[in-house]
């Protein structure tokens, strides 16, 4: 940060315990226009925000080098914007309405300095390039926490994504069915297969049903890790039926010139379950009239 001097943080901070109700109570204004109208703070929480952001401000100034972003008191005051903006954030709120409610506070403080005439115009413009300073490192902190709570939400639903794409179903004792849906690239067929042999492990499988009527494209590399992925399920012991096999799949299949002869497929879903009940010696059958 800028550096100032020892006088520039004296005066800084007299001025902001001399005029601590009228600063205190603009920012307070303020902060119920942006977030009180919305409702995402509530009026106390708001006016709690702005003591405890002026109590973390003198305390920074007060401290023995205000221009060191390493010290506890400058942390405590960026982790004080750091978790105002998740919380923000996590009810609804926009980050531009955040950053626009910490430029407001920097403007006050600017505006306090201009109205005390006795502050000389050198240590005028240090406190203000310090100030400048100072409020750019806290809205970069801002960012990083937005930019991180973004992450951890595209995460979670990356792994909602995942979980819902390999909809693995036990449809009778050792039998599992897995109907895939859409394109199947590369990255998602590894994610299927890994879903899939755990499934087999745990539940014991004996014949894996996997659908592809749903799935629109398909290409040559795909097409090898489909085939993987029933050697993989042979190897864990089980049958696998493939169903559902659109002709330009077939034809993406029988192109690839590897041994198809241990593969089974059935048409339809319906015939790929009779064929796993069969080699099981389940029977299933009408219910006499």
């Amino acid at each position: 940060m800028v550096k100032q001097t020892k006088n520039t943080s004296k005066i800084l901070t007299e001025l902001l315990k001399l005029q601590i109700g009228n600063i205190t109570e603009r920012i307070e204004r303020e902060g119920q226009t942006v977030f009180g109208g919305s409702n995402l703070l509530e009026s106390d929480e708001i006016a709690d925000l702005c003591i405890q952001f002026l109590q973390l401000l003198v305390a920074l100034l007060e401290s023995r080098d205000p221009d060191d972003d390493a010290s506890p008191q400058f942390h405590a005051l960026e982790m004080f914007f750091n978790n105002l903006s998740k919380q923000i954030l996590v009810r609804g709120g926009r980050i531009e309405d955040l950053v626009r409610y910490i430029q407001f506070m920097q403007h006050t403080l600017i505006d306090a300095l201009g109205e005390d005439e006795k502050i000389k115009v050198d240590d005028a413009r240090t406190i203000l390039l310090y100030l400048s300073s100072l409020f750019n490192e806290l809205i970069l902190a801002v960012f990083q926490a937005y930019l991180s709570e973004k992450e951890r939400t595209i995460w979670a639903q990356e792994a909602e994504l995942r979980e819902t794409s390999t909809p693995i179903t036990e449809i009778w004792d050792g039998v599992l069915t897995l109907p895939i849906i859409g394109t199947l690239d590369s990255s998602r067929t590894m994610i299927v297969m890994d879903a899939l042999l755990n499934r087999i492990a745990s539940d014991h499988a004996s014949a894996v049903v996997m659908d592809l009527t749903g799935v629109k494209n398909i290409d040559s590399q795909v097409s090898h890790h489909l085939i993987q992925m029933v050697r993989a399920i042979q190897l864990m012991g089980a049958d696998a039926i493939l169903t559902g096999i659109r002709p330009d799949i077939a034809r993406a299949l029988t192109s690839l010139n590897i041994d198809l002869d241990n593969v089974t497929t059935r048409a339809t879903l319906s015939d790929g379950l009779k064929e796993a009940f069969r080699r099981m010696g389940i029977q299933v059958s009408h219910k006499a009239a």
